[in-house]
């Protein structure tokens, strides 16, 4: 048995593979939470309302006597799978919005089980089937009459501390939670909103005044008995819906940028489009690969091409805002096989956490059967400087077939580029792409796109696994 390296914090369990298979040990410490979370029937509720992820329990011949960390297993548990394992640092303003909706749901429905959530932690959720849904079987405890959230100031750190950072300031605050792993810090983002959230009672109670007593009482090891204070049940539900009020109202102060708008003003005309739409779904239709990455994906408009011929379409651009965009329209269509992450390819989430293992990178959490990489060429070599060379390696380690755009210096989105700063790229041409990607990749098909002088390739790695 191999243990899931990011699963030593609880003592409830731990997360670990056999064979392939991923499954999560449930330890005698947490015996008595996990058999009412059944017995009780919230695991059925929740798993029923698809807020949990649903998980089926192996007979105890299947199963040793401890689990990958050595602790004695009261209960193996074999979860449905998640595709593709994202963080919160990849997600857009609405993702994290509605992961932390979903959070507070689960646990006004806990109370009424006389159940809690001792985690609150945004690592807990994850995207499947076009929504956000619990991972954490073993995140709930007993509830006791008077006590407070224990999770509280975690929700708050997780999930209100950057959705109001993206707010209030700029969606570029998105990625500190890669640096606090352990959620933005509460003294932080108060230093950092506009002085306007202090005049708002949402903000003042469940940031300002929270980093102030946090602030006040850092060092005092009689702080948790000076700030414990009894809370009915009728009055801890307040707390939460009061949360979740505040959180349903809070917008983005733009949603436009740069980039959002780039296929309807800058780069195709109708003629161009289509045909560049044509190919990429002939091609794709021809391989019907299970998981295609559409890399700079823009907001959306070759992932929705893609989809009908694939299980799950991840789609990923450093622009927040078009991210924002793209996953408004997946959630208006229904679409339930498409995931979009806000990714900048030139510095990808890296491994992070203790030991750099606790959150995998970008390129550990798995790889693609297709990937299409459309009008992004002449942004990593002549926008960040990477050679031609460098690019088709790489994209050559993440996928079996490729679709990709080349886009010759001529052309007005590369001048674009070129506009403040010195033409040094004297190798950035199409035969050399050619050549790059010809050490990587074999060529199976090439389209001259219609009405522009940019060409479309259709090519399979050249790797053998």
């Amino acid at each position: 048995m191999d243990k899931e390296p990011g699963s030593f914090r609880d003592r409830s369990g731990c997360i670990f593979y056999n064979n392939n298979n991923l499954y999560r040990s449930v330890t005698p410490y947490y015996k008595q939470q996990y058999d009412h979370l059944i017995a009780s029937g919230l695991y059925n509720e929740l798993v029923k309302q698809e807020l949990l992820i649903p998980h089926r329990e192996l007979a105890p011949g299947y199963w040793p006597l401890t689990d990958a960390s050595n602790e004695a297993i009261y209960k193996v548990l074999q979860p449905e799978k998640i595709p593709y394992l994202s963080y919160p640092y990849e997600w857009c303003f609405q993702q994290l919005k509605d992961a932390a909706l979903l959070t507070l749901n689960i646990q006004l429905k806990a109370l009424e089980y006389n159940m809690i959530l001792k985690d609150a932690s945004a690592f807990n959720v994850q995207f499947m089937n076009g929504k956000p849904v619990f991972i954490d079987t073993l995140s709930f405890d007993h509830y006791k009459e008077g006590e407070p959230w224990v999770a509280y100031r975690q929700f708050c750190c997780h999930f209100l501390a950057p959705l109001a950072l993206v707010a209030h300031v700029t969606t570029g605050l998105a990625r500190l939670s890669q640096m606090y792993i352990d959620g933005i810090p509460l003294t932080l983002a108060s230093a950092l909103l506009p002085f306007k959230t202090r005049l708002s009672a949402f903000y003042a109670l469940h940031i300002h005044y929270h980093a102030k007593l946090e602030t006040k009482y850092s060092g005092d090891t009689g702080a948790s008995k000076k700030l414990k204070h009894r809370l009915s049940k009728i009055k801890l539900q307040r707390v939460i819906t009061h949360l979740q009020s505040g959180i349903r109202s809070m917008k983005l102060l733009s949603k436009n940028s740069e980039w959002v708008n780039y296929y309807s003003e800058f780069s195709y005309t109708g003629v161009a489009i289509e045909h560049k739409k044509q190919m990429v779904k002939q091609w794709t239709s021809q391989i019907s690969p299970k998981r295609v990455w559409d890399l700079g994906c823009n907001t959306g408009m070759f992932s929705e091409v893609v989809q009908p011929f694939s299980e799950q379409v991840i789609s990923f651009d450093s622009d927040h805002l078009a991210i924002e965009k793209w996953y408004a329209l997946i959630r208006e269509k229904g679409y339930n096989n498409i995931l979009p992450l806000v990714l900048d390819l030139n510095n990808p989430a890296p491994a992070i956490g203790w030991a750099n293992r606790e959150r995998k990178s970008f390129v550990e959490r798995g790889t693609a059967d297709l990937v299409l990489a459309l009008a992004l060429i002449h942004h990593l070599c002549i926008g960040n400087n990477l050679p031609l060379a460098n690019v088709a390696e790489f994209f050559s380690k993440l996928t079996e077939w490729l679709i990709i755009e080349f886009v010759p210096k001529e052309d007005k989105q590369a001048q674009r580029l070129l506009v403040t700063r010195e033409d040094v790229f004297t190798d950035y041409n199409q035969q050399n792409f050619e050549q790059a990607f010809g050490n990587f990749f074999t060529f199976e098909k090439k389209e001259q796109l219609t009405e522009t002088e940019r060409t479309l390739y259709l090519m399979k790695s050249n790797r053998k696994d």
